[in-house]
C-alpha cells in the first residue's frame, strides 16, 4: 500500500475527488505530511432520514453541547 491507510467513513472535509471506483462508490483521497488517506463512503439504502434531516439534527446536538 506505500504508506496509505485505508478509511471508510460517511463524510470528509477538505478532500480532494478521485474517478468513481470499479464497484461504483466514489472514493476521496488527503494527504496529511508523508500519510495518505483513501476514504471510500457509502449511504444507507435503508435510511429513512434526509440529508437536510441529518445536517439539521447534526446541528442541533452541537449546538446543545455549547
Amino acid at each position: 500500500m506505500n504508506g496509505e491507510k485505508i478509511v471508510n467513513i460517511n463524510a470528509a472535509d477538505s478532500v480532494v475527488p478521485l474517478s468513481t471506483q470499479e464497484d461504483e462508490r466514489p472514493a476521496l483521497v488527503k494527504k496529511i505530511g508523508k500519510t495518505t488517506y483513501r476514504v471510500k463512503i457509502h449511504f444507507s439504502t435503508t435510511s429513512r432520514e434526509t440529508m437536510n434531516d441529518k445536517i439539521k439534527r447534526m446541528l442541533r446536538n452541537e449546538a446543545q453541547r455549547i
